[in-house]
C-alpha cells in the first residue's frame, strides 16, 4: 500500500479527519535524521496493514499548519487518528515493533 503525502489542509480533512479507516500519520522532515530513519518502516509496515490502516506523511516545513494545530514540536511524531480523534501517539524514531504494537492496539 502506499503511503500518500499530505500538504493542504482540505486534504487533511478529507483524507485523515473524515476517514472511516484508522490513519497512522508520521509527521517529518527532509533534514530529519531519526524521520529517514523511520520511513523506510513506516512504508513497511503499510503493506502490513492493506485495507485495515491508510498512512500519510507530513513534511512539516511544507504543512505547518497542519503539524501546528497538533502541537507538533519534536520530529518524528507518529498519531494514529480513528474517527477523526487522536488514539495514539509516538515522539521520537520507534523500531518496527513499537509501531506495530501501537496500530495493533488501537485497531
Amino acid at each position: 500500500m502506499a503511503v500518500s503525502d499530505i500538504t493542504e489542509a482540505a486534504q487533511w480533512e478529507t483524507d485523515v479527519i473524515g476517514s472511516s479507516t484508522p490513519v497512522f500519520v508520521d509527521f517529518w522532515a527532509e533534514w530529519c535524521g531519526p524521520c529517514r530513519m523511520v520511513g523506510p518502516i513506516v512504508d513497511e509496515i503499510s503493506g502490513e496493514y492493506e485495507g485495515k490502516v491508510k498512512f500519510v506523511k507530513v513534511n512539516v516545513d511544507k504543512a505547518g499548519e497542519i503539524s501546528s494545530r497538533y502541537n507538533v514540536f519534536s520530529i518524528p511524531t507518529m498519531i494514529l487518528f480513528k474517527n477523526g480523534e487522536i488514539v495514539k501517539q509516538q515522539v521520537g524514531a520507534a523500531s518496527k515493533d513499537q509501531l506495530k504494537k501501537i496500530i495493533d492496539e488501537a485497531v
